[in-house]
């Protein structure tokens, strides 16, 4: 009361009236808080202290006035005598009495203030550890049972939970509680009418239920005793929605005393954290299983490529070049090339309907089965008969079919051989550039039940060119959606037809890049050209 001692012997000094301030202190008799100084007849004087308006009184120093402090705490105002004989004390104690108000009004609310500081540091340093416990890892399981049991020790609870919303099960799921291991306690659904926690979740605020204020909900009994305080877990996203995520348990308090709004406050914030947590851990395991993901989808696109044969194996009966590019990591485009010995190769491609992984998969099948049945019969309407019944079952369950183009060259004789089912995209192009499509003798394999034809026509060694591609280089778009066609990816071969199958391979792509640009490609492609 340092401050309120100076303002006093200002007034002394300025007055010549001696003043001073009692206080009573926790029900016993006053004591002073402040005189002026000097103050003769004052500091070793009690007056009386009667409740009420002011009214004079004799002190040993003479006339004096003593009046009520309004406020919270019971003080007094005391002042005289005076230096002065006629002072005019009432005067005086309408002047000094507003301002000594003031002063304890304002040293009261800064006590308050320290006490209140004092009272709620725990929980500060609470909510600064559990920010450090979630800031050290990214699993809230981990976390669960440290954050509860600092809660719990903070607000005086001997039981308590947290539980996570399940977005498969639509239950709520215990990740940590006091006394007993989490996977001892049942989850609870959300419509669970008896749950304490089901109704907060549902309802999406906190709740102070008495032990006999609902039913008992078995799978709570494990925490609940008493007294149960029961908090939403909320997720605010960035653009303002509240989502529940789970709930925080307390009951059993050691104290016995109910739980107050501080307590609500404090385990919403604490609750506003774990949502947070949660959310991130959620954010990180999508980001994880995305990462397995794409490396799984690279690694299925590594496994594809590696089906697909090197074009050297039909070296040097042959000159190939071919390229497969999936639409997806994976697709239903492939091709196939088989030494049948006697200067004789076969080359295949076909074109499984749509694309993806149900498509790489018929693919898959048919570049095992055409492996097998190739060696069986030089006569390729007989194998893709062959072919075809492989793999009837698995076009039927699903759905799908295979346009496909086989052609055995026999080089020795000067002749190609050649089955089609209907694929489209087949040509022979003469040495003198001449290009003339090898029509479909029958529909794809899967469509229909027949029988596969075959056709035989001239070949020339060493100058003729067997071109093969699928229709989603054809019915390639660019930005506008506009097709790249037949026409350039034909035009270009004829022109080139003397230069190596690979360079021409190599044109044919670069013109269908510049069609496309930044297009998104819609179709699996494939590309294949022999020379033999």
């Amino acid at each position: 009361m340092t401050d309120l001692q100076t303002v006093l012997s200002a007034f002394r000094d300025a007055t010549g009236c001696a003043a001073a301030v009692w206080a009573e202190d926790d029900g016993r008799l006053p004591s002073r808080l402040a005189a002026s100084t000097p103050a003769v007849g004052v500091l070793g004087w009690t007056p009386p202290f009667d409740v009420g308006p002011p009214h004079a009184v004799d002190s040993p120093g003479g006339p004096a006035i003593v009046t009520a402090i309004q406020g919270p705490r019971r003080c007094w105002l005391v002042i005289g005598p005076s230096s002065e004989p006629a002072a005019p004390l009432e005067n005086y104690l309408r002047f000094l009495l507003p301002v000594v108000s003031q002063y304890l009004q304002s040293a009261l609310e800064v006590e308050h203030a320290a006490n209140e500081l004092a009272e709620r540091y725990e929980e500060i340093n609470l909510l600064y550890t559990i920010t450090e416990i979630l800031g050290r890892t990214v699993a809230l399981g981990e976390a669960a049972s440290t954050i509860l049991k600092e809660v719990s020790e903070t607000v005086g609870a001997r039981r308590g939970s947290i539980l996570v919303h399940d977005r498969v099960t639509d239950t709520l799921q215990t990740v940590a509680v006091l006394g007993v291991p989490a996977l001892e306690v049942p989850p609870i659904a959300l419509t669970d009418e008896c749950s304490v926690s089901a109704h907060v979740f549902r309802d999406q605020r906190a709740m102070v239920v008495a032990e006999d204020d609902a039913d008992p909900c078995p799978a709570e009994a494990f925490y609940r005793r008493g007294t149960m305080l029961s908090v939403p877990i909320m997720w605010t996203s960035p653009g303002g929605g509240a989502e529940p995520l789970g709930v925080v348990n307390l009951s059993d308090r050691a104290s016995g005393q109910a739980f107050s709004a501080g307590d609500q406050k404090l385990v919403t914030a604490i609750a506003t954290q774990i949502g947070t947590a949660i959310q991130n851990s959620r954010l990180v395991r999508a980001s994880l299983s995305q990462q397995r993901l794409v490396q799984e989808l690279e690694l299925a696109h590594d496994l594809q490529m590696k089906l697909l044969p090197r074009t050297e194996i039909v070296d040097p009966v042959a000159q190939v070049a071919a390229r497969v590019v999936p639409a997806e990591s994976v697709g239903g485009d492939f091709y196939n090339l088989f030494q049948l010995g006697d200067e004789r190769t076969g080359v295949m491609i076909g074109d499984v309907s749509s694309h993806g992984y149900r498509a790489a998969l018929i693919m898959a099948l048919a570049m095992s089965a055409s492996a097998i049945h190739a060696q069986g019969s030089n006569d390729p309407g007989r194998m893709l008969g062959a072919l075809l019944g492989t793999l009837r079952e698995e076009l039927a369950t699903t759905e799908m079919f295979i346009s496909t183009f086989y052609a055995v060259i026999d080089k020795r004789a000067g002749m190609i051989r050649y089955a089609n089912a209907g694929h489209p995209h087949a040509y022979h192009v003469s040495g003198d550039g001449t290009c003339e499509r090898l029509p479909a003798l029958d529909p794809p394999l899967g469509m229909v039940e027949s029988a596969q034809s075959a056709r035989t026509r001239p070949w020339v060694s060493g100058t003729d060119l067997l071109l093969l591609f699928t229709d989603g280089v054809s019915d390639a778009r660019d930005l506008f959606g506009r097709r790249f066609g037949e026409q350039p990816i034909v035009d270009t071969v004829r022109r080139m037809h003397a230069e190596p199958p690979y360079t021409i391979l190599q044109q044919v792509f670069a013109q269908l890049s510049d069609h496309t640009g930044t297009a998104v490609q819609r179709d699996d492609l494939a590309v294949v050209l022999v020379r033999s």
